[in-house]
């Protein structure tokens, strides 16, 4: 396919200031409901669990849905640049609805997990085209802005989500977690059905070639290797029997992934998107975000109330204060990248983060909130001016016919790092507890002890220290991003002129 600027130009004109306007708050909508359900059943487990048991196997409740997540967001890249962004997320909204309203109803919880994995087929259609679609309907100078929008809803509607939980959960049932989905997505659905026009492309000659095999192949491949990192350690030891073969055949499907995609007409994961310096450096680069943001919405909730003995609430909000400067900073971006380009705002953001995560450590104890909580302000306005410059950046490189799978490739990078930093950063802090206390200490156990008031003081110090592990392993994370974005990562992205 050729150029695809002027069909650009041709769907900004032909969706309008006010049709595009509507589609933009249905892209909001729909990725609010992507990002609450990420959270929003974490505080509800107990009723949940109350209601149809299966204790033993409810973290699946969030794994199964992240699974689906992470391992779609490449197929539905493919499929938005082969038949349009449009059908892959109308599609997607409504496997996402059927998904919800499944759950509501389900008998147990072996049924509500499998229709949680339901809701994430859907929920990877709407992640990665709602983000593609910002890139189509606006230019480069104004991208900015909507980016920014989106990565404030994603922002708020993810930690709001466990409060919302819960007060759904004590108050009403835990059912309508899933019900309140369906007005919401509903509106999105009706939204982009009337108001989302787009322009008619050059194809090919001949039927579009899906590459199924290549799906299923990584579909497979991504959830063998998914479910060896999120259990590994958890449901049994990392060097165990389940861990090795999972991993083994994780290594297995991969090769046959590449054999596959290798022979075929279209690609799900064309090896362009390696190829090409400016996306390989980006995936990794986001890749690293992902690994090291894990450290301070997992851990800090557990430090701000195992360490400096805040109520939930208040530990919460103590995490909350990044999604405060993260929007803002990642609007004002665009100020700095015209100047200096992409790929310097970013590793100013990035280096930044790094720094700010080293502080983390250094912190009193048992110290103040205010002090936890200066250190998440400042680490979202290093993030915000590390992660857009590269969305934006990396969608003008490619066009219109590219944009769905590269963004997905960004997505997906970040997710997978996301899923090896939880890995990762729980066996880091489960040694450190070990070291410290003894025995085979891990850190669920351990706040609970607190929690009951039947730990002494050199537990929580063991926690602080844990946590304080944590944060150096983020900021080695920042570091190879940064090494990333220097090393490989042209000086100036190659941006296509629209």
């Amino acid at each position: 396919m050729g150029d695809t600027g002027p069909a650009i130009r041709q769907a900004a004109r032909s969706t309008g200031p006010e049709r595009r306007g509507a589609v933009v708050a249905a892209l909001m909508l729909a990725m609010a409901l992507a990002a609450l359900d990420s959270t929003i059943v974490s505080t509800a487990v107990p009723q949940i669990v109350g209601d149809l048991g299966g204790f033993s196997v409810f973290s699946w409740l969030f794994s199964g849905y992240l699974l689906a997540v992470t391992v779609t967001l490449p197929v539905y890249g493919k499929l938005s640049d082969t038949f349009g962004r449009k059908p892959v997320l109308v599609i997607g909204a409504a496997v996402f609805l059927l998904g919800s309203l499944l759950c509501a109803v389900a008998w147990n919880m072996g049924a509500l997990i499998a229709f949680r994995v339901v809701q994430g087929l859907g929920g990877g259609a709407l992640q990665g085209t709602v983000q593609t679609l910002a890139a189509d309907l606006y230019p480069l100078r104004e991208r900015p802005k909507i980016q920014s929008r989106l990565s404030t809803v994603w922002a708020v509607s993810a930690i709001a989500g466990p409060g919302i939980g819960g007060v759904l959960a004590a108050y009403a049932d835990w059912r309508w977690i899933f019900l309140v989905n369906l007005p919401i997505g509903t509106v999105a659905l009706w939204l982009i059905v009337r108001h989302l026009h787009e322009p008619e492309r050059a194809r090919p000659a001949g039927r579009p070639r899906v590459d199924w095999a290549g799906a299923l192949a990584v579909f497979a491949c991504g959830g063998v290797l998914i479910t060896a990192l999120v259990q590994g350690g958890v449901a049994w030891p990392w060097l165990s029997a389940p861990s090795l073969a999972l991993f083994g055949t994780g290594l297995a499907l991969a090769a046959l992934v590449v054999l596959v995609e290798r022979r075929a007409a279209e690609p799900i994961i064309p090896g362009w998107v390696w190829r090409r310096r400016t996306i390989a450096a980006v995936n990794l680069a986001l890749g690293a975000l992902g690994l090291l943001m894990v450290a301070p919405s997992v851990f800090l909730p557990t430090y701000a109330q195992s360490v400096l003995g805040l109520a939930p609430v208040a530990a919460g909000f103590v995490l909350s204060v990044w999604t405060l400067s993260w929007p803002v900073s990642a609007a004002l971006s665009q100020h700095v990248y015209r100047r200096i380009g992409f790929r310097n705002t970013a590793m100013l953001g990035i280096g930044a983060a790094a720094l700010i995560l080293l502080a983390f450590p250094f912190l009193p104890y048992p110290g103040a909130a205010w002090q936890p909580a200066l250190l998440m302000l400042l680490l979202g306005g290093a993030l915000g001016l590390f992660q857009l410059p590269l969305i934006v950046g990396v969608q003008s490189t490619v066009v219109w016919a590219e944009r769905g799978t590269t963004t997905a490739s960004v997505l997906f990078c970040r997710q997978t790092g996301q899923t090896i930093g939880a890995s990762v950063f729980g066996a880091i802090a489960n040694g450190v507890l070990a070291a410290r206390l003894g025995g085979a200490s891990d850190l669920d156990s351990v706040t609970r002890a607190l929690d009951a008031g039947t730990a002494p003081e050199s537990t929580r110090r063991a926690i602080a220290e844990a946590v304080h592990a944590v944060y150096l392993g983020a900021a080695g994370a920042a570091a190879l991003a940064f090494l990333v974005l220097l090393v490989w990562a042209p000086r100036r992205f190659p941006v296509l002129k629209e």
